[in-house]
């Protein structure tokens, strides 16, 4: 190994489900971004459609949706700042002059500022279900990344993990951390598709995964942390509450070392 430092980011994950109620939804962020940061988190994810979730995805989720420089971006961005972490939520951003929202991903630095958004590429328009009705994709931009004492982070969204070229894309853009938020649909073999894909990204990829999904009933749960080698490092099951690991360059780098993938592929996303 090379005598470069070890960088060790302590990151969480946070589950929960959301409601209609935007004000309760915060608050049930902020509650577990503390829980988290008092465990030492230095990162913090929630979930996919985090700011406001209805029992189903329609005209009440345009009407929920605020632009980023609205209240619950610039309340999360307040969370951020007191417990000095970056925060990473799904909101519902208003699009101007249309009837549909983008689905994004916000990621708040410890100052309060937006370190980085991501509006959701590939839109659940699968299993019976037609997201694309009220969300509008987001457009093909520079991979989503930001950096954290050293640790590039990329994002992406839920049905986007079905897509290997989005983390790939991450990867190439430096990612040793990849961030998926989803409200994952429970379903027949749906929790199996989930585990198997996150682990399968972080393998592939020879990097972390930290995964949120919201708990049941409007998720099917199974927030987790993944290493490098596909080890599970913590899972949060169906409950409500965060979990906790620490990242690590070092490890990283010796996975890569051990299984050159990123090196010997063949093929590169453009």
């Amino acid at each position: 190994m090379s005598n470069t430092p070890d960088i060790r980011l302590p990151i969480a994950v946070a589950q929960f489900g959301a409601t209609t109620d935007k004000a309760a939804n915060l608050e049930e962020i902020r509650r577990l971004a503390i829980e988290a940061a008092e465990a030492g988190a230095r990162l913090v994810v929630a979930p996919e459609y985090a700011m406001f979730t209805d029992r189903k995805l329609d005209q009440s989720a345009v009407a929920a949706a605020e632009p980023l420089d609205g209240p619950f971006v610039s309340e999360l961005g307040a969370i951020a700042k007191q417990l000095a972490i970056h925060l990473i939520a799904g909101v519902n951003e208003s699009v101007p002059g249309e009837d549909r929202i983008w689905n994004t991903l916000v990621a708040l630095a410890p100052d309060g500022s937006l370190a980085s958004v991501y509006r959701k590429l590939h839109l659940y328009d699968a299993f019976g279900f037609s997201e694309s009705a009220v969300v509008r994709p987001g457009d093909i931009v520079d991979a989503p990344t930001f950096g954290i004492d050293g640790v590039t982070v990329g994002l992406q969204t839920c049905y986007d993990v079905r897509f290997p070229e989005v983390s790939r894309r991450l990867v190439d853009a430096g990612a040793q951390l990849v961030v998926v938020s989803a409200q994952w649909i429970s379903g027949p073999l749906k929790e199996d598709h989930w585990s198997t894909l996150v682990r399968a990204r972080a393998i592939e990829n020879t990097l972390y995964v930290v995964a949120s999904a919201q708990s049941p009933p409007n998720g099917a749960g199974c927030s987790m942390i993944v290493d490098p080698m596909g080890v599970v490092l913590a899972n949060l099951g169906e409950r409500t509450g965060t979990a906790n690991a620490t990242i690590s360059s070092q490890r990283v780098a010796e996975v890569r070392l051990r299984n050159p993938a990123l090196e010997l592929r063949r093929f590169r996303t453009v």
